[in-house]
């Protein structure tokens, strides 16, 4: 059973179409590596998957689940902010909020969904910090770090949700 399913995701900003008929599917444990060039759509993709972007058409299906079809636009935002939580997104530039530390980063939207006491949202978010290494740095602003140390941070920051799937956008820049 595929843990997602993509089945001809098509996406056009205005008359140019930059997703043609996206197709994948994956297992759970599988590891799957866009590759393009720059403009190429790798990133629109990722945001289709997330509800960032909508498709124009195809599907997108997790756990057999059909999350997104393209034929029914009709989604309020509480189902969105829903269908988000199967996927964690870590994104090109991070996207930290520079005016949280790395604990507040981590646990922010955990704590705004209410997904566990806030003693449990603080011990998991100390618990992924500690898995990326950063432990030294749980005070410290994204100005006082390093770029692998913010990607890290926006690891864990994914991670927190629980997400079923997890997304890079650029994970080696």
């Amino acid at each position: 059973m595929s843990v997602l399913e993509v089945k001809n995701i098509k996406k056009s900003f205005g008359k140019t179409e930059v997703l043609k008929g996206i197709s994948f599917s994956l297992e759970k444990g599988e590891v799957l590596a866009v590759l393009g060039s720059s403009g190429g759509g790798k990133t629109t993709l990722l945001r289709c998957l997330n509800f960032l972007e909508f498709a124009d058409s195809g599907t997108i299906s997790v756990n057999s689940e059909v999350i997104y079809d393209g034929a029914a636009k009709t989604q309020n935002d509480a189902e969105i902010r829903k269908k988000r939580l199967h996927f964690g997104l870590v994104f090109q530039s991070f996207n930290l909020f520079p005016q949280y530390n790395v604990l507040k980063n981590v646990s922010l939207a955990p704590t705004l969904l209410k997904i566990d006491s806030p003693e449990a949202i603080e011990e998991l978010a100390r618990s992924l910090i500690d898995r990326v290494g950063l432990s030294d740095k749980i005070d410290n602003y994204p100005c006082e770090l390093s770029g692998g140390q913010q990607q890290r941070v926006a690891i864990a920051r994914a991670l927190a949700l629980k997400p079923d799937i997890l997304c890079f956008d650029e994970p080696t820049s």
